[in-house]
């Protein structure tokens, strides 16, 4: 009798925005860059768990796992290769 693996559906989404046009909040940040950030979520199906990928052309920017959603706002974190200037924009 052969034992089969059960199978995890994978859930997650990217968000994907343009670096020019991102708008954030920095929560934490290191050597300049946002590691940490709060932003507008315009579409209802994101959920903590999505990643957000800011691009710049061909050129991520930010690329973190969404952990918290709340008032319309999200959280993600990239605390290994944020390049966004830790600024409010």
């Amino acid at each position: 009798m052969s034992q089969e693996r059960p199978t995890y559906a994978n859930n997650s989404q990217t968000v994907v925005v343009d670096a020019a046009t991102f708008e954030f909040e920095t929560l934490e940040a290191s050597n300049g860059h946002a590691t940490v950030v709060r932003f507008r979520v315009e579409n209802p199906d994101v959920r903590p768990g999505d990643v957000l990928l800011v691009l710049s052309g061909s050129d991520i920017h930010f690329h973190g796992m969404i952990g918290i959603m709340e008032d319309g706002l999200g959280t993600a974190t990239d605390r290994r290769g944020s390049l966004l200037p830790a600024t409010v924009q």
